[in-house]
């Protein structure tokens, strides 16, 4: 069986995400348990509020979204529970969609099918 010719190109990638899965880690964990200090542990858009074994789920979304900015009092952050997170960023991904269209102009003809047109015949027939 021939040996793999990508095998060390393959290490060293895994090496590599690896390196940066655990610098992002450390990061999170210093931010994420300062917020956790400042803030309630409470979702600020559901209101939920999570201790003991489901703190795990309250994540902390960053309003500028840009993860490097993270100030010493917290302004740029807020406590999300995993589902408000989610739709946060979900929301955002959308309206950058939207925004890609000239106002007033569709990317697509509307609808022009009439389903129910001839539904008072169809209803006379039986």
């Amino acid at each position: 069986m021939p040996a793999d010719k990508n095998q060390p190109e393959q290490d060293k990638r895994r090496k590599l995400i690896e390196q940066e899965r655990h610098r992002q880690a450390e990061r999170e964990r210093g931010y994420r348990e300062r917020a956790l200090q400042l803030f309630p542990h409470v979702c600020a858009h559901c209101g939920r509020e999570l201790e003991g074994r489901k703190l795990r789920e309250l994540t902390v979304h960053h309003r500028d979204h840009n993860h490097d900015n993270n100030p010493p009092d917290g302004s740029n952050w807020e406590l999300l529970c995993i589902y408000c997170h989610d739709n946060e960023h979900q929301r955002d991904l959308v309206a950058d969609m939207d925004t890609e269209l000239v106002p007033g102009e569709r990317d697509h003809d509307p609808a022009t099918h009439k389903p129910f047109a001839n539904l008072a015949e169809l209803l006379k027939k039986k």
